[in-house]
């Protein structure tokens, strides 16, 4: 498994910020994981590069990397540190090494590792290709290109150091979601955040369930031209199922913001009358309202009733180390049990007082 990181790290604390330099207000937001955690939905994983997501966490954010030398960068006021970022990276190249668990589960994100559709490992993200204004704070987002992604809580990935990782397994319920964006999206497998397989292999349908943005690859497909909220339950993304298909699902349409959240409710094969259930969400980021793009049946296939989950933490790769895709990620959560309308509906009116591109 390997030494894991302190959690204090480095622990840079420098003044963060706007260019402007004044004193900026701390974050006052409800935390995603404090709304969800109230209703019964644990965090069981939380990382973000831009705020903190988990009341009364102190530790690092995420570690970069530059030559031989790393540095952990911490939160001022509730925000990523950008200016000891910047201090860092200067204008040489950097790169996120580490993005740091918050949920106090250690599912610590680190380059992914080989998997049966890469057999070689990913690479890690430029940490400097995407500034962002969060509440007046100056942070970084991760971009992502084609051949890039991170993993925890497989066979061969270094964290967490002991298991179980807590990500739900088996048919288990689960409540998912990421902030993302309609810009910078490849139409490659697969832009995902969320729960794979430990192997890092193709272990078939339903041994995965991921949220996914995008425009479905060869996959499905809601109304419109995309980018839309879709469940990636391996060897299918599904934007719903309806009519005995995957493809332009009526209720399911596009998501052309420049902060998107994008959720994926997960239930148990006896939803439905035994036909298991699943719910997708997804909306602007930066204002309190989100919508229900499908709650239904799970695809009409074999392997999808009763899920498989094993409980790999994937961001921006299959669950096969598919890694032809591309996007934006800001944060995301795993979270215990199905979140209700009403959960995901404050989850959201929290995701949107954070104040991105603000």
């Amino acid at each position: 498994m390997g030494a894991g990181p302190s959690t204090g790290g480095t622990g840079a604390t420098g003044a963060g910020g706007s260019a402007g330099g004044g004193p900026l207000p701390a974050n006052t937001a409800s935390l995603p994981c404090d709304v969800l955690g109230k209703a019964g939905n644990k965090c069981v994983s939380a990382h973000s590069s831009v705020r903190v997501l988990v009341p009364d966490y102190t530790g690092p954010l995420y570690q970069l990397k530059k030559g031989n030398a790393t540095q952990d960068i911490a939160s001022v006021d509730g925000y990523a540190d950008g200016a000891a970022h910047v201090a860092f990276c200067g204008v040489a190249e950097c790169t996120f090494n580490i993005i740091y668990d918050q949920s106090g589960y250690g599912n610590h994100l680190t380059v992914a590792p080989p998997g049966s559709a890469k057999p070689t490992p990913s690479t890690p993200a430029n940490a400097s290709t995407l500034p962002v204004t969060i509440n007046g704070r100056s942070a970084f987002g991760m971009k992502f290109r084609p051949g890039q992604g991170y993993r925890a809580a497989c066979n061969e990935c270094p964290y967490p150091e002991t298991f179980p990782s807590g990500v739900p397994v088996g048919d288990a319920p689960q409540t998912q979601y990421m902030v993302s964006s309609q810009h910078d999206l490849i139409d490659g497998c697969c832009f995902d955040y969320g729960n794979a397989e430990t192997t890092a292999n193709n272990d078939g349908n339903g041994t995965m369930e991921a949220v996914y943005l995008g425009m479905g690859v060869i996959w499905g497909t809601g109304t419109g031209d995309g980018p839309w909220v879709m469940a990636d339950m391996e060897n299918g993304l599904y934007p719903g199922w309806e009519n005995g298909s995957d493809t332009s699902i009526s209720t399911n349409t596009p998501l052309k913001h420049d902060f998107v959240t994008a959720v994926v409710v997960g239930d148990t094969a006896d939803k439905n009358g035994g036909k298991g259930r699943f719910a997708l969400y997804g909306g602007d980021a930066t204002v309190p309202t989100i919508k229900q793009m499908y709650d239904g049946i799970r695809p009409e296939k074999p392997g999808y009733v009763p899920m498989q989950k094993q409980g790999s933490v994937i961001l921006a790769i299959g669950g096969d180390n598919s890694d032809g895709d591309g996007g934006r990620f800001y944060e995301g959560v795993i979270a215990l049990e199905a979140a209700t309308a009403d959960v995901v509906s404050s989850l959201q009116a929290a995701i949107a007082e954070a104040g991105y591109g603000k």
